[in-house]
C-alpha cells in the first residue's frame, strides 16, 4: 500500500498510522530557510522528513522513530526517494536520542502523539503513535530545548485544545511562539488543530492565522490547495 505524492511515495502497508492531513499541513506550512541540520521527532513512515527534503535542498535530515514497523517502512521510503543521501532514520526513543545526539539543529519538526485520555484502542502500535504515554509533551519540549540551535526553530501540530498547555510547557523551557496557524475542518466547525513555530526568542506579539480545510465534505478550499499543491497529486 502506497500513498503517492508528486515527488515521492509513502509505503504504509504495515504501519498503524497512515498518511493524514495533519502531517501534510505541517510539512507544507513550516517556513523553509537554508537549513543544514534538521530533525523529525516521531517520524512514522518518514512523510515529514521527505517533505522537508523536497522543500529544502540544503538540509541533512535525522528522523527518530521508536516503532520498529514504522521505522522499517521509513527506511524503505527514504531509500526509494530522490534524497536518500540526505535522510537518516534512527530506531530509538526520542528520550534516548536526546542523550546521544550532538544537537544544534536548525529546525526540529514533530507531529507527536497528542492524546492524553485514558482510552486505548487495544492496538499497541496505534496507541503508541497516538497517545502521549511514550513521549509526553513535557519530555518533547525539554528534549527540543536541548537539541535546538540558539537561532533554530521548532514546528509542531497539536489539537487546538492542547495549544495553551503546550505553549506553557514550551515557555518553561525557553521556547516562544513565532507563528501560529489554527485550522477548521469547514467554516462552521470548531477550531481543530494548532500549528505552532517556536524559537528561543520572545516576540512582543504573535499573529495567529486561520485556515479552513474544506468548503463542503470532499471539496477543499483554495487556501488549503495553495498550501499543499506542491505535494498532492490531485491539486
Amino acid at each position: 500500500m502506497y500513498f503517492r505524492f508528486k515527488q515521492f511515495d509513502i509505503k504504509q502497508a504495515a504501519t498503524a498510522m497512515k498518511v493524514g492531513t495533519d502531517a501534510v499541513l505541517l510539512g507544507a506550512w513550516v517556513p523553509i530557510a537554508p537549513y543544514h541540520k534538521t530533525l523529525d521527532v516521531g517520524a512514522g513512515t518518514g512523510l515529514l522528513s521527505l517533505m522537508l527534503a523536497q522543500r529544502c535542498p540544503t538540509a541533512m535530515i535525522d528522523a527518530v522513530e521508536i516503532d520498529g514497523v514504522a521505522y522499517a517502512e521509513c527506511v524503505e521510503n527514504f531509500t526509494n526517494s530522490n534524497w536518500a543521501v540526505r535522510l537518516r532514520a534512527h530506531c530509538i526513543s526520542f528520550q534516548d536520542f536526546v542523550l546521544c545526539a550532538a544537537g544544534d539543529y536548525d529546525l526540529i519538526i514533530s507531529n507527536p502523539p497528542f492524546y492524553r485520555a485514558a482510552y486505548k484502542s487495544g492496538n499497541e502500535q496505534r496507541d503508541r503513535a497516538r497517545f502521549t504515554d511514550g513521549l509526553s509533551f513535557a519530555e518533547l519540549v525539554e528534549g527540543v530545548a536541548k537539541l535546538l540551535a540558539e537561532t533554530g526553530y521548532f514546528a509542531v501540530i497539536l489539537p487546538y485544545s492542547e495549544e495553551a498547555y503546550f505553549m506553557e510547557l514550551a515557555q518553561q523551557q525557553g521556547l516562544y511562539p513565532q507563528r501560529l496557524l489554527r485550522t477548521r475542518g469547514n467554516a462552521t466547525a470548531p477550531l481543530k488543530r494548532s500549528l505552532i513555530l517556536f524559537a528561543k526568542k520572545e516576540l512582543a506579539e504573535v499573529v495567529a492565522e486561520e485556515l479552513v480545510i474544506e468548503q463542503v465534505r470532499g471539496e477543499y478550499t483554495e487556501a488549503y490547495k495553495a498550501l499543499t499543491r506542491d505535494f498532492y497529486l490531485k491539486f
